[in-house]
């Protein structure tokens, strides 16, 4: 799996706030897509494959502060994603999904080391997304 570890922050040119996120966004690599299951395979597919709707493009993104997250495929709409995923997160997660979907997501290791996030508000706890 290809990874990259991102920090989002609220500040804006240093002026650092109170919200920290911390980040791992990972894209199954090569490895991954041709592993065999050891169970049955649906014709002939991957196991990877065969879970459904995943592509290459697919991403995974855990918050590590909490430990949990979401594997996605980056299209449309960042916030109604959130509303399929029941996980909990830090207060910055939302806010750095949508950050995320406007990135040219080709290279991971070419997205920046930090995500700056001014609109997002204070929030001092981690929340559990509405999931559904």
């Amino acid at each position: 799996m290809e990874t990259v570890l991102i920090e989002a922050t609220q500040s804006v040119n240093g002026n650092r706030r109170a919200n920290w996120g911390k980040f791992l966004v990972g894209r199954f690599d090569d490895r991954e897509w041709k592993h065999e299951s050891r169970l049955g395979s649906v014709m002939g597919w991957s196991l990877l494959k065969q879970c459904g709707w995943w592509s290459p493009d697919t991403l995974v993104i855990l918050d590590l502060q909490t430990g949990e997250g979401i594997i996605v495929r980056p299209r449309g709409d960042a916030q109604a994603e959130l509303q399929k995923h029941p996980v909990r997160v830090c207060p910055l997660f939302g806010y750095f999904l949508a950050w995320l979907y406007a990135q040219d997501l080709t290279d991971l290791g070419k997205l920046p080391a930090v995500a700056e996030l001014p609109d997002a508000p204070f929030r001092r706890d981690s929340y559990r997304l509405a999931g559904g």
